[in-house]
């Protein structure tokens, strides 16, 4: 398994941008489906994007398609998200994760990823 940290969060005002990253270390990280989750006080955590190991194919919640992008370099280890237009529903704890030849059907359950990181607070401001 990878070990996860995240970094970038912090408070914005709606309209601004923010780009979160996160260090993976361990062996194999091309292999794994590297994704971001939030989850707000009181809810679920949910799916925000996920880049799919192999091919990197690319999906996105309907709720942030268009504004967040996500991209990884395997060669550092590092998969980050864009966030621009921030809005204030957008505020939230975000978390990375891996799951280890996640296939694309498995990506927006939280529970098929087998790592994560610490999260990273996300506050955008109306």
């Amino acid at each position: 398994q990878v070990q996860l940290v995240e970094s970038g969060g912090g408070l914005v005002q709606a309209g601004d941008s923010l780009k979160l990253s996160c260090a993976a270390s361990g062996r194999a990280f091309s292999t794994y489906t590297m994704g971001w989750f939030r989850q707000a006080p009181g809810k679920e955590r949910d799916f925000v994007a996920a880049d799919v190991w192999g091919d990197d194919n690319i999906h996105y919640a309907d709720s942030v398609k268009g504004r967040f992008t996500i991209s990884r370099d395997n060669a550092k280890k590092i998969v980050y998200l864009q966030m621009n237009s921030l809005k204030p529903e957008d505020t939230a704890v975000y978390y990375c994760a891996a799951g280890q030849y996640l296939l694309l059907r498995r990506i927006r359950d939280p529970r098929n990823f087998g790592s994560w990181g610490q999260g990273t607070q996300v506050t955008v401001s109306s």
